[in-house]
């Protein structure tokens, strides 16, 4: 093979990344779970052709992530081992960190209200990322944009928080109705 491309990016790199044969195993693993268990989760309707059928069109893309994920282990599996994986395993699992900020925030939402809630979740999770400042005043604002946007423009039913039921009458239902 001549060098004259040499220079030119290569589209399907030959070397291996840290945590690629991890994730190709944990995609599959985390796959075949989720199969095991559509039966559970979808049901069969009688008198419904295949492709109308509920869990027709997840298992199909669930049976593609499990084929295409062996392929890729099966890829990985040949070149040579690239050191690093687990430290690669460690920033996913740090990563795991922000679902439990996203868990807390949608607890908090019957109990404060989805305005209190949106805002304190964007501006806390900018302060948790390191940003200070006029920036954490641009988090509350997207947060106040993101709640007029789904509750006020797009009329999405979110249920109010019990914080509201201590407002003054007044403007109680404007509470309830576009905050």
């Amino acid at each position: 093979m001549s060098d004259e491309h040499s220079d030119q990016p290569h589209v399907f790199p030959e070397g291996r990344k840290p945590g690629e044969k991890l994730f190709a195993a944990l995609t599959i693993v985390i796959a075949c779970i989720l199969l095991a268990c559509i039966a559970w989760q979808t049901t069969w309707l009688p008198g419904k052709g295949l492709a109308a059928q509920p869990r027709f069109w997840p298992a199909l893309a669930l049976i593609g992530t499990i084929m295409f994920g062996v392929l890729n282990l099966m890829r990985r599996l040949e070149k040579p081992r690239t050191p690093g994986r687990w430290q690669e395993a460690l920033v996913w699992i740090r990563a795991l960190e922000y679902i439990g900020w996203y868990m807390v925030y949608v607890a908090l939402i019957p109990f404060a209200g989805y305005l209190i809630s949106t805002i304190a979740f964007c501006s806390l999770l900018a302060l948790r990322v390191g940003y200070r400042g006029r920036a954490v005043l641009f988090a509350a604002c997207f947060g106040l944009g993101v709640v007029l946007i789904f509750k006020t423009g797009f009329n999405v039913k979110i249920p109010a928080g019990q914080i509201y039921d201590y407002a003054p009458e007044s403007i109680r239902y404007i509470l309830l109705r576009y905050l």
